[in-house]
């Protein structure tokens, strides 16, 4: 197909919302700049609210300003890493904020990660400095011999409490599991002795939107977490793009839903930076299962809520959700995975709100497409259109330059100033990922004649896990460690409430036998929970292609023949 039929034409412009540009001229401002600006503006707003705990975002500036003072003080300058051990809490936003503020790099990380991943990611990044949960604070001091991480600042879940559950937390923090106490060590320090401690004076650092602000780890079919190299300039026209797409909602005026991870890049840009760009409050739920999120809702009184699918499905399966008032919601974003139209349907009936699909990745800072959220089209089933300035065409599977006629399946790429500057210390993979300035997905996808994308399958054979990105690849080098395993391939399987559940494919070594139960006992030491196969099948062998690659498709296949 001809490039001027399939995308120079944009057919997708004609489904642009009235008030949404084709084009935006943007605001020459970097991530720091978000917070200082709603801070002046909007000064006694509240800017998170946590477990009843209000801060407004005078106060919240201040506090970011009192640990940049910190972190500089520690030794942290411009171009250094600082990594983000955190849930959604109120020290994980002022963390980041400080950190970028210093013109420092943030590098987030996942909480249920285990040591040999986060290892992985402290040394890739150069990361200097951890800030973390008292719950994980033991474990990182142990970790860090094998890192160049110096100082380690952790806080608790009990810091920011209103009364009376400030003076109850610490009776009953460490017997329910949500505190924990830290040994002694050298370099150990707690978050609010550093707030008390230090002036809200850092030093002032000039940031250009080419500058990096951070390293956004996200997996590979290698098996190696790869480090999303995202600058200011990428976050902040995304924020900007979002802002442009969302016209209906004004400055100052809306509450954000805080569920999905800050650690994920989606948390991270759709609910936090937007909403402090915005001057927004936001309900922080560190741990989004279907009671949290209900007691967030009818508490908080938010009325953005961008989830993901478990969490609609979860809270529609939740005994609760009859009595539960979620009238305040008007609009909610979903991402990750395909939504059911039953699900759809039923969230927005309960809630009288409307969900609205699209689609980001890592690389991407992340969105990319969306559906229209006004007067223009929303397809059921379909990620949207490409925002503005972004550009995405649909490639042959087989040359993986020539565009695709609409309907027929391609691989996704784009352009736009969103997408990443690459990644961190691997050029070989930065090439085979970005030519001649597309992002190529490794999302495999449909457009039909009115520009509008859907998914069709993953190239990269990623799995969805309970909202997690899994890649295969890290589950089947755990399972070639095990010294009975021969061959192992895991695969992502229909789950009704997780998305997709895992199961591993399993080859003995010669004369050695296991069992079902040993192989789950030991991949539980070495993969975070959501990684963790549920079911092993053992085989004699896996299918293969001629040159010998395992074939993870024709096990798909086989399962799919199942059901």
């Amino acid at each position: 197909m001809k490039d001027d039929i399939q995308y120079d034409s944009k057919p997708w412009l004609a489904h642009y919302d009235p008030d949404v540009p084709a084009h935006i001229d943007y605001e020459d401002i970097c991530v720091p700049d978000f917070l200082e600006k709603s801070a002046k503006k909007y000064p006694n707003k509240m800017a998170f609210y946590f477990q009843g705990y209000r801060i407004t975002f005078s106060k919240f500036n201040e506090m970011v300003n009192r640990f940049a003072t910190c972190l500089s003080d520690f030794g942290v300058k411009k171009g250094d890493s600082v990594a983000i051990l955190l849930p959604n809490v109120i020290a994980c936003p002022a963390s980041y904020f400080a950190v970028v503020k210093l013109g420092a790099v943030a590098v987030m990380n996942n909480p249920l990660y285990t040591d040999r991943e986060l290892e992985h990611q402290f040394n890739d990044s150069k990361t200097t400095v951890l800030i973390t949960l008292d719950l994980l604070c033991n474990r990182m001091i142990d970790l860090r011999n094998k890192t160049g991480i110096k100082q380690i600042v952790y806080t608790s879940i009990g810091d920011y409490l209103p009364f009376p559950k400030n003076l109850l937390f610490p009776l009953v923090a460490k017997k329910k599991g949500l505190a924990a106490q830290v040994k002694s060590s050298h370099n150990v320090f707690k978050w609010k002795d550093m707030i008390n401690k230090y002036p809200p004076n850092p030093p002032k650092v000039i940031i250009s939107p080419d500058d990096t602000a951070m390293y956004q780890y996200t997996g590979g079919t290698t098996g190696v977490s790869k480090g999303a190299i995202l600058t200011h300039g990428n976050l902040s026209r995304n924020v900007q793009q979002i802002n442009r797409w969302t016209t209906g909602f004004k400055d100052g005026k809306e509450i954000m839903m805080g569920a999905l991870p800050f650690f994920h890049v989606m948390g991270l840009t759709v609910s936090m930076n937007f909403a402090i760009y915005k001057g927004w409050g936001n309900i922080l739920v560190p741990k989004p299962q279907p009671e949290q999120l209900i007691d967030a809702i009818s508490k908080g009184k938010p009325t953005l809520a961008p989830l993901v699918p478990t969490m609609f499905i979860g809270l529609l399966n939740h005994p609760e959700i009859e009595k539960a008032d979620l009238s305040s919601i008007k609009m909610c974003f979903s991402g990750s995975a395909p939504l059911a139209l039953e699900t759809i349907n039923e969230f927005e009936k309960k809630t009288g709100s409307i969900i609205v699909e699209a689609f980001g990745m890592t690389e991407s800072s992340p969105v990319v497409l969306v559906n229209p959220l006004g007067d223009g089209k929303r397809k059921i089933g379909s990620v949207g259109i490409p925002i503005a300035d972004t550009v995405c065409r649909a490639v042959s599977l087989e040359d993986h330059k020539t565009d695709v006629p609409f309907g027929e399946e391609g691989e996704l790429i784009v352009q736009g100033p969103q997408v990443m500057k690459g990644y961190l210390n691997l050029p070989d993979e930065t090439a085979n990922t970005i030519i001649d300035g597309w992002l190529y997905t490794g999302d495999i996808v449909k457009i039909d004649e009115d520009g509008y994308f859907f998914i069709v399958d993953r190239l990269k054979d990623m799995i969805l896990s309970g909202g997690y990105n899994v890649y295969p690849r890290d589950i089947d080098e755990v399972l070639f460690e095990h010294p009975k395993i021969k061959e192992a391939c895991c695969i992502g399987l229909p789950h009704p409430t997780r998305g997709e559940h895992i199961k591993a494919f399993v080859v003995l070594a010669e004369d050695e036998s296991a069992t079902e139960k040993e192989i789950l006992n030991y991949c539980a030491e070495k993969l975070a929970k959501y990684k963790l196969p549920t079911s092993v099948e053992f085989r004699e062998e896996l299918p293969r292609s001629n040159v010998g690659k395992i074939l993870r498709k024709n096990l798909r296949e086989e399962e799919a023949k199942k059901i």
